[in-house]
């Protein structure tokens, strides 16, 4: 049945149905308003916006899948900012003709993504629109900490990464190529698996700054290296190449470090952290900040594509 038929009214219940209530949640769906705790005053948001055909297509993944990944770009936000994720608003336009049961499993995804921290989604808005839309918005709660902002990187921190990069690239360049294979790579695309409560353990170890890759390595330090008004190198031996992607980039031609340096859509966390201080599991040195404003590997410039822009093929 489609959404037409299925009235929005009829829909909105549906889905309601399908979302479940987080901690944070003191009302939730139904009424003008949600109504979130935060626990000392402070309430971190952070809203992105997925287009079909720009970032997702639904011939490449299934309603859940994008429901989470939809979920995952948010909630890395938050974790970006040394915060937990406590609730989620969803915008959803849709295509009249499209299928009910896709609403739902989308719903699915996105609850099922937001109780991986805890959270839930606790209201939004649906309308038509002929471009399939998804914008979700998701609020924080620092815990009486500071937040872990893009501008405290300071020369002599060490550089560390948590997640893994590269994977979601790959899969990405693979599904455009035709393949569905390696199903490693592919799944890394469809689904994001994200760090989410390393974010907070860097905020709580002191992390001078911190980032969510989403757009890719390079292209989301050099926003810490602009904000923070330093260099960043990255040291290319750090960084090892998994056999399947290595035989994925064998077989399409393609340089794997361009993944690994340059791929989003993983949703790793990259941080500063003062030099000489313990790294919370999970994270790893990948380099140092320097004197400067560029990023460069291996103390070189990289010339090689820099990440993802969203007003660029």
């Amino acid at each position: 049945m489609s959404v037409a038929r299925t009235g929005e009214f009829g829909l909105i219940e549906r889905v309601v149905a399908r979302l479940g209530t987080g901690p944070a949640t003191i009302v939730g769906p139904g009424d003008d308003a949600a109504l979130v705790t935060a626990s000392d005053g402070r309430v971190v948001a952070s809203t992105d916006v997925l287009v079909e055909g720009r970032h997702f297509r639904r011939d490449w993944a299934e309603a859940e899948d994008i429901g989470r990944r939809a979920a995952a770009a948010n909630l890395a936000d938050i974790a970006a900012m040394g915060a937990t994720a406590t609730a989620l608003l969803v915008g959803l336009c849709m295509p009249p003709d499209l299928d009910a049961a896709w609403a739902e499993q989308l719903a699915d995804g996105l609850a099922t993504e937001a109780a991986l921290v805890g959270a839930s989604v606790v209201g939004g808005d649906m309308t038509a629109s002929p471009t399939l839309t998804i914008a979700v918005t998701a609020l924080g709660d620092l815990h009486g900490l500071p937040p872990v902002l893009r501008s405290g990187a300071r020369a002599g921190d060490v550089v560390a990464l948590a997640g893994r990069v590269g994977y979601a690239a790959a899969g990405y360049t693979v599904l455009s190529r035709g393949f569905r294979t390696p199903k490693l790579l592919v799944e890394a695309y469809r689904r994001p698996v994200v760090p989410y409560a390393l974010g907070p353990a860097a905020g709580r170890a002191g992390a001078t700054a911190m980032i969510d890759v989403s757009d890719g390595l390079i292209a989301d330090l050099g926003h810490i290296a602009a904000a923070s008004k330093v260099g960043i190198n990255l040291n290319r031996s750090t960084f090892k190449v998994p056999e399947q992607m290595r035989d994925a980039a064998l077989a399409l031609g393609v340089d794997p470090y361009q993944w690994l340096l340059a791929g989003g859509d993983d949703h790793a966390l990259a941080a500063t952290f003062p030099a000489g201080a313990p790294l919370p599991e999970g994270w790893q040195v990948i380099g140092e900040v320097t004197e400067g404003s560029t990023v460069t590997v291996d103390s070189r410039p990289w010339y090689g594509p820099k990440g993802w822009d969203h007003f660029r093929a």
